[in-house]
């Protein structure tokens, strides 16, 4: 997990545990959290099967927001597959467009898999965000349960800023939720 993330958790006054990925979701409810956070990480989403499994025991329990890996592990527990990018999404000034609002935000990515939303057969998932660069899926959010995710990377130091709004989001969600 990036320092950055658990500064703007903290700055929001959340009381931040860290637990590692291999944590049960029998454990993580044991801590009695008011929500989960779904870190960034490297490699290929697959290779964390356990993580899969534990995150679809959480969903229905537990906000949830995830960041990059945490987006593609959540993407893969709601049911759906990723797959690699062709040239992956690399760097800062990556335009992506918020389906709600239609306003583009420029993010930090650093990222080589993608979630394929289409796969998810659950309708209650749907897209949030877009890339503009290649059409991919930057977002998601289940309709029913407080759960949520991007791909791209909202707590970027030292920028952009533009999707700060989103660790906001994720504070109303477990509030909302107690």
């Amino acid at each position: 997990v990036k320092y950055n993330i658990l500064r703007h958790l903290a700055g929001l006054n959340c009381r931040v545990t860290v637990v590692p990925p291999t944590t049960s979701a029998k454990d993580v409810l044991d801590l009695k959290p008011d929500g989960v956070f779904l870190s960034n990480g490297p490699g290929d989403p697959e290779a964390v099967d356990y993580l899969i499994e534990t995150t679809k025991k959480l969903i229905p329990r537990v906000p949830i927001f995830g960041i990059c890996l945490g987006h593609q592990i959540l993407g893969q527990a709601l049911g759906g597959k990723t797959f690699k990018l062709k040239f992956g999404h690399h760097g800062a000034n990556h335009p992506v467009m918020d389906l709600d609002t239609r306003k583009v935000e420029i993010t930090s990515q650093n990222h080589n898999f993608c979630v394929d939303v289409e796969s998810i057969a659950d309708r209650t998932v749907r897209m949030t965000h877009v890339n503009l660069n290649d059409n991919t899926c930057e977002g998601m959010e289940h309709l029913e349960y407080p759960v949520f995710s991007v791909q791209y990377h909202p707590e970027a130091a030292p920028g952009p800023h533009d999707s700060a709004y989103l660790f906001d989001k994720f504070i109303a969600n477990m509030k909302k939720n107690r």
